[in-house]
């Protein structure tokens, strides 16, 4: 039987660390469990079973393998040491006789993004970047649509557009909205992509690398490496939507907390075809993913044994050759979340009642 492995890694210390260990989570504090995480071997998690493919009824199982290191610590550590933990990882993953491995989180945006990983092991890698940009860009649509924007007439703001996986989301919104307005820290790489994205935008092209602007939107897809939020609530207008396809979540918990007036979503939440049984709580309803996994499971499901989407060049054929894929095989966009609970129609309509009162 083909096989996965993914890698997951700890981005809630504790709340993650308590996932499996609920000891070790209950005791250790977030600093602490930063500290000893440099010293821990990686984590087998558990088996994955039950996935099928819609198409041709084939089976593949896999297993979710953790890399212990945090967001933070993958930042504070030398590169060199990060990439030697996560390719012990991945040498767990080969042991255990999985066809491609599948990076989750910050282990597929270190460093230059799953290449040297790739290089260092014997098995295929993917950072499943390539069906999380498809899935975010059809989440915001889906997200739009619900909230009444016409994403035709609409400002669609693209934060972190400058990264692999916006530049990707910054071409393929540019191709349906009014506006669409680029953010990122650096202005010179702003302006290369606004000048690359011109050629064949139907959108006025915008650039920024201050948070204000997002004032401007009505739709927000966000998707930096940052390891702090980046969005908060006095950035946002009523009626807007924003999409958080980043791990650590770009959004801060105070906009849901505060703001009963904007509709934020997890991005790339996919439904998996089969009986799935994960074995484990990774924070998502049953059956159901991250598009990374998704990426990863369905070039299983298609026996694509190789280097899939690795480096920071992500192209759009690429995107829409996955894509098909995975419909193929049965993976589906599915419901909203936010902050890891489902979004109901109720509460999608108390957004549109009090940003409609504000507005006002």
């Amino acid at each position: 039987m083909d096989s996965f492995a993914f890698i997951i890694h700890p981005i809630d210390p504790k709340r993650d660390v308590s996932r499996k260990f609920p000891l070790l989570g209950r005791i250790l504090t977030e600093k602490q469990i930063d500290f000893f995480s440099t010293f821990f071997p990686p984590v087998y998690i558990s088996e994955i079973e039950g996935i099928t493919s819609k198409a041709t009824g084939k089976q593949v199982k896999g297993w979710f393998l953790a890399c212990p290191y945090t967001p933070r610590r993958m930042m504070q550590l030398p590169e060199r040491t990060v990439y030697r933990k996560i390719i012990q990882t991945g040498r767990a993953a080969e042991k255990l006789g999985a066809d491609i491995l599948g990076l989750g989180a910050f282990t597929s945006v270190v460093g230059d993004a799953g290449l040297t990983i790739a290089r260092n092991l014997d098995i295929p890698v993917t950072t499943g970047d390539s069906y999380t940009v498809m899935m975010a860009v059809q989440a915001i649509r889906d997200a739009a649509k619900v909230m009444d924007i016409r994403m035709s007439g609409a400002t669609v703001a693209v934060v972190g557009a400058t990264g692999s996986i916006g530049r990707v989301c910054a071409e393929l919104i540019a191709g349906e909205a009014a506006r669409t307005v680029l953010i990122a820290r650096d202005e010179k790489k702003l302006e290369t992509l606004q000048d690359r994205l011109k050629v064949q935008a139907r959108s006025e092209l915008c650039i920024s690398t201050k948070m204000d602007v997002l004032k401007e939107a009505q739709l927000i897809l966000t998707v930096t490496s940052s390891i702090h939020d980046v969005i908060r609530p006095e950035h946002l207008q009523p009626g807007s939507v924003v999409c958080d396809v980043a791990r650590p979540r770009d959004v801060s918990a105070m906009v849901a907390a505060v703001r009963d007036d904007i509709l934020v979503i997890d991005g790339g939440m996919v439904d998996v075809p089969g009986s799935v049984n994960f074995h484990f709580n990774f924070g998502f309803p049953e059956g159901k993913a991250y598009a990374c996994m998704a990426e990863t499971i369905a070039l299983a499901l298609e026996g694509r044994f190789e280097d899939y989407t690795v480096g920071k060049e992500i192209t759009l054929s690429r995107v829409q050759e996955i894509t098909q894929i995975a419909e193929r095989h049965g993976f589906r966009l599915s419901g909203f979340r936010s902050f890891e609970r489902e979004v109901t129609e109720e509460q999608i309509e108390a957004v549109r009642k009090n940003a409609r009162r504000r507005q006002r």
